[in-house]
């Protein structure tokens, strides 16, 4: 998925039209909606906009880790191997998704 298809699938789940997607960016409706379409190569600071607006930041992955990075966070951040059952740690996403909660320590393995 590219990262405009990305952008395009967050403004939908949060049920915004482009034009929400624009006055919420900054931007007019046409500039988000040939960006969305194709019809014009957005400005970084265009597609960072409308990100911010969306509330994603968006985030460089050196491109030798980047289906590592997507299978993680796929897996709603457990690493493989983890295990699984009370016992297990917590994912990295469940951990950043609850604020004001401190990780718990992943059990010893004597």
């Amino acid at each position: 998925m590219s990262f405009l298809d990305t952008l395009i699938a967050a403004r939908k789940e949060a049920g915004l039209t482009q034009s929400d997607l624009g006055e919420r960016a900054g931007l007019s409706r046409m500039t988000v909606q040939k960006a969305e379409s194709g019809a014009l190569d957005p400005r970084m600071s265009t597609v960072l906009e409308m990100a911010r607006a969306l509330d994603l930041e968006p985030m460089l992955v050196p491109a030798s880790l980047r289906q590592e990075v997507e299978a993680f966070l796929r897996s709603g951040g457990k690493y493989l191997g983890q295990p699984s059952g009370v016992s297990a740690p917590p994912s990295i996403v469940e951990t950043l998704a609850s604020p004001g909660t401190t990780p718990r320590p992943a059990p010893s393995r004597s």
